[in-house]
């Protein structure tokens, strides 16, 4: 497998990706892969952007609508089931485009994740308590001293979270992000890293009115389909939290809306972040499609005429 190519695209949320992607895939004559930790869920096509079928019949894309928002999943069981998937599309393709805004299941194909350890009952009591007695700020305070790329990738909103990797830092004295992105395995592929970028104002607009175009195609209506699960972590998401709290009274239906644009904002920041760290990133305007052409020729590849 030592000439197959794993082009991944990658980039903050509302850049692009899907189209580019498409437009790309087609070029290859190949199928996408979504690194989405959120699209691989049933019922949330539109908050999550999920292909259309238009999309899904114009290139086969794959994680994408495959659970239950009850079920678990994990950046390292998406890794064992990406790398077997692909084991299986470069029999039929020399190259195969994954793309997504997951961060961590993006590293987790292209470096590999390490076992996390197990915690053990005392340090989850102890993280509990602590948790109870001190609050969700107190932890979030910790955590950005202990591990602060976790921290500043992380939703930190998010209680279970926090907590899991403030166990995992506690139990063995070392950052939980480095069990997520250390000890690079050794791929059978090639990986070749594009990153797709907007100037800040451009990106913000089109996260704004994407918004506002998902309210007008229905995720209203998908999230009060999904309420009785808001407590799953599968929607304890940017555009149904925020809904669930307009359905529990605690805020207007126009504040609902405004807090989803602030958050995927917020969100496309921390992306960016993350994905800044990597240098083998290489980064793009996804209007710049010739240049991204020459700098795949470049890397090897061979794209049709």
């Amino acid at each position: 497998m030592g000439g197959k190519n794993l082009v991944v695209v990658v980039g903050p949320t509302g850049v692009g990706k899907s189209d580019f992607c498409i437009g790309l895939a087609q070029r290859l004559g190949t199928d996408i892969i979504s690194a989405d930790s959120r699209q691989i869920y049933k019922g949330m096509e539109i908050g999550t952007a999920a292909p259309t079928p238009e999309q899904n019949a114009a290139v086969r894309h794959h994680f994408v609508g495959c659970l239950a928002p009850t079920e678990y999943y994990s950046a390292a069981m998406f890794e064992a089931d990406a790398t077997a998937l692909l084991g299986r599309l470069f029999a039929e393709h020399d190259s195969v485009v994954m793309t997504g805004g997951s961060m961590m299941y993006v590293d987790a194909v292209c470096n590999g994740i390490d076992d996390i350890p197990t915690v053990d009952d005392v340090t989850r009591t102890f993280v509990k308590e602590h948790f109870e007695k001190n609050g969700l700020e107190q932890l979030c305070a910790e955590l950005k001293l202990l591990d602060p790329d976790y921290y500043f990738s992380a939703d930190i909103k998010n209680p279970k979270r926090v907590m899991h990797a403030l166990e995992i830092c506690y139990m063995t004295g070392k950052p939980y992000s480095r069990f997520l992105t250390s000890g690079r395995k050794s791929r059978g592929f090639n990986i070749i890293k594009v990153g797709l970028t907007r100037p800040r104002e451009e990106l913000y607009d089109r996260i704004n009115r994407r918004v506002d175009a998902m309210m007008l195609g229905g995720l209203e209506e998908e999230a009060r389909s999904l309420y009785a699960l808001k407590g799953c972590n599968a929607l304890n998401t940017v555009g149904y939290k925020e809904l669930f709290e307009y359905f529990d009274g605690k805020i207007s239906r126009q504040e609902a809306v405004e807090k989803i644009k602030q958050d995927s904002r917020i969100y496309a920041r921390k992306q960016m972040t993350w994905f800044k760290r990597d240098a083998d990133m290489v980064w793009f305007s996804p209007d710049d499609w010739q240049g991204v052409l020459n700098y795949l020729i470049e890397r090897g590849l061979s794209l049709p005429v």
